[in-house]
């Protein structure tokens, strides 16, 4: 006997969306998260490209909707860190930071991914001081002030609009001559008098005043040409918002008796049922090496980890219809 007949670990909309389909066909599950449901789909602050939503919703009143749907199936919810899991047979167990173990004929890893960092000079030291990760958190405390917005993917313009609502003076860089974004996405930051956009441009460095109430005051940005950083200058500014993209967090995908093969970039390997290479062991959302990272396709990734881990264990059980 286990405890739960699925554990799925990360409560975004990967996980959620699992948790409801699971639960649905009347399987015990389990949802753990470490934080609060959401993952970065919290930031979003207007989620206009989910088919059939309309109109739209920011992203914390969304994965509420996701949350107590999956409740009212039946997914229990547990708000607490996995520390590690191993595998024996066709049992997983799964140990809580906590101290407790959960045992379990499945896993579905939705962890998600975290921001990816620059490491450059003052990054670090002037993190919540003016340097940040998402706009629809710290953006309202940069209202009318100058704004720099690194990045040049589907984030880096969706965050970048939302601040130009806030202030007029936004300044976008992206170190190629082109956005990678959505053309549409693309088109609507360009077309934004209140972003001036720089194109090979790469931010080297965050300045600021240190010590009480130290707070960013300016950055270097250098000129980038075919890949050649020359010409660097001192821009005044108040705020950094860092969007360039995402590492996955998938290191529980190495428990113990088991590794579930990763890409080059560490994101797990699955096949189109969202198997991993280990036996009863699902990745869905940011965290597999899906090629496009999306609410909508997130939520799909879940919903077929979950069909599939309920056909694995009727083959477990016996249980042939």
């Amino acid at each position: 006997m286990t405890d739960y007949d699925l554990i799925i670990i990360g409560a975004g909309p990967a996980g959620l969306s699992a948790a409801q389909y699971a639960a649905r066909s009347m399987l015990s599950v389990l949802v753990l998260e470490h934080l609060a449901p959401g993952g970065q789909a919290l930031t979003i602050d207007s989620l206009e490209n989910y088919p059939g939503l309309m109109p739209s919703k920011n992203g914390f009143d969304f994965i509420d909707a996701m949350h107590k749907q999956a409740e009212n199936f039946g997914a229990k919810f547990i708000m607490e860190g996995v520390e590690k899991i191993s595998k024996e047979g066709n049992l997983f167990k799964v140990y809580l930071n906590n101290g407790e173990v959960k045992s379990t004929f499945t896993i579905i890893l939705a962890t998600g991914a975290k921001y990816r960092t620059l490491d450059i000079p003052g990054e670090k030291e002037f993190y919540g001081r003016g340097v940040s990760y998402c706009a629809t958190c710290d953006g309202p405390f940069f209202k009318d002030k100058k704004i720099i917005v690194v990045g040049g993917g589907d984030a880096a313009c969706d965050e970048a609009m939302y601040l130009s609502r806030l202030s007029k003076n936004v300044i976008m860089i992206h170190r190629r001559d082109r956005f990678r974004a959505q053309k549409a996405l693309a088109e609507r930051v360009l077309k934004n008098l209140n972003i001036e956009v720089r194109f090979n441009t790469v931010l080297k460095e965050v300045r600021g005043t240190t010590g009480a109430g130290g707070k960013v005051n300016s950055v270097i940005l250098a000129s980038s040409l075919d890949g050649q950083e020359d010409k660097t200058i001192e821009e005044s500014a108040d705020g950094v918002f860092i969007f360039t993209g995402t590492v996955p967090q998938s290191s529980l995908a190495a428990g113990e008796n088991f590794q579930a093969e990763l890409d080059e970039n560490s994101h797990i390997i699955t096949d189109k049922t969202m198997s991993s290479t280990v036996a009863g062991f699902y990745a869905a959302g940011d965290v597999r090496n899906t090629p496009f990272r999306q609410v909508v396709t997130a939520a799909a990734d879940g919903a077929i980890a979950a069909r599939y881990a309920s056909l694995y264990i009727d083959d477990i059980k016996g249980n042939h219809y």
